[in-house]
């Protein structure tokens, strides 16, 4: 037997795979966690009290008894679907969602991949999300689900330029793409973080940031691909069961990358506000977690107190309000650098 184990852990190829799994240690917990946590929030927001009953504690285990319920449905597909492609299509999404976790440094000790581009491969993965949701709307042959599909296109089409100019805002201070060096610049006191650097100009590009990651994840104001109120579901309206639990987990999963690059270009990364006090692995990990999930919470927040936009409303903020401050603030850091540089 320890041979065995010896041989499987000297193949290479397998090694890849169990690190491949790791992420799953946190995502799935923390979709679980995050149901809960926004159900909890919204009550609260609305003077009600959310799940009490299952579980104990404030009903804690209501997302868990959701979940296994939600695997136990039938697995349905529509008869006029493209069944191929209608599989595929959560398969894809949270693909793109998982993916971009290889390379988020959830601490100096504890990241997947210490990529020298890691911020460009973080970005650019993500963006597969919209492949799936663009498949998962046509594949259904339903309408719903086909408004929804191409709403989220022309949505995160639009927000990816005002994402991409906030990130070159901050790249052409630190000069590099890889996330752990950005961490290491920011070491020190909380005033060494990046948002209250060059500022307003940075302080600009975190708000810019933020805004359109919301749009990427489809969260309110920004919801318009899952619209209820007009789209039934949106591009998941067909599905059922264990795809649709997979479309749910890389929403959550989502959350946080969006929520991981807001930390480690803006707040510190896991770097500690008080300096070297309290700081390491560990802390550097509890910092970094404790950061995620106060941007989530905002997230959460904005949901339940901003109505939804209007499609045109959506768009004219992307490209009338979003982008051109972009640009501006990508002149004033360009400025600053090169006055600095002389």
């Amino acid at each position: 037997m320890k041979n065995f184990l010896l041989e499987l852990l000297n193949n290479e190829a397998l090694v890849y795979v169990l690190m491949a799994l790791v992420p799953l240690i946190w995502v799935i917990p923390f979709a679980l966690f995050g149901v809960w946590w926004e159900r909890k929030i919204s009550a609260h927001m609305q003077d009600r009290l959310g799940p009490m009953l299952t579980g104990g504690w404030h009903g804690w285990s209501q997302t868990i008894a959701d979940a296994v319920k939600l695997l136990q449905k039938e697995d349905l597909v529509p008869a006029a679907a493209d069944k191929k492609l209608f599989v595929l299509a959560p398969y894809i999404v949270f693909a793109g969602s998982y993916a971009a976790y290889a390379a988020i440094p959830f601490s100096a000790a504890f990241v997947g991949a210490e990529i020298n581009l890691g911020l460009f491969y973080v970005i650019s993965i993500s963006s597969l999300v919209v492949v799936g949701l663009i498949l998962a709307g046509w594949a259904s042959n339903s309408k719903w689900s086909l408004f929804g599909a191409m709403r989220s296109a022309a949505q995160i089409v639009s927000y990816e330029v005002p994402v991409a100019l906030s990130i070159l805002a901050v790249v052409m201070v630190v000069g590099t793409f890889d996330l752990q060096e950005i961490n290491q610049l920011q070491t020190g006191p909380v005033w060494h973080w990046l948002v209250f650097q060059k500022f307003p100009f940075l302080f600009l590009a975190c708000v810019i940031y933020f805004l359109a990651s919301l749009a990427e994840v489809n969260r309110t104001p920004f919801d318009l691909p899952e619209s209820e109120s007009e789209l039934v579901a949106g591009y998941h309206t067909e599905y059922s069961g264990m795809r649709f639990a997979l479309m749910y987990l890389a929403e959550y999963a989502n959350m946080f990358a969006v929520s991981a690059i807001v930390v480690t270009l803006f707040f510190g990364g896991w770097n500690s506000p008080f300096g070297e006090f309290l700081s390491g692995p560990w802390w550097g990990l509890f910092w970094f977690l404790g950061k995620g999930l106060a941007v989530i919470f905002v997230q959460i927040w904005l949901r339940w107190t901003l109505p939804r936009l209007r499609v045109d409303q959506l768009t004219y903020i992307g490209w009338k309000v979003l982008i051109p401050f972009s640009f501006a603030i990508i002149l004033g850091v360009g400025a600053w650098v090169l006055a600095a540089g002389q």
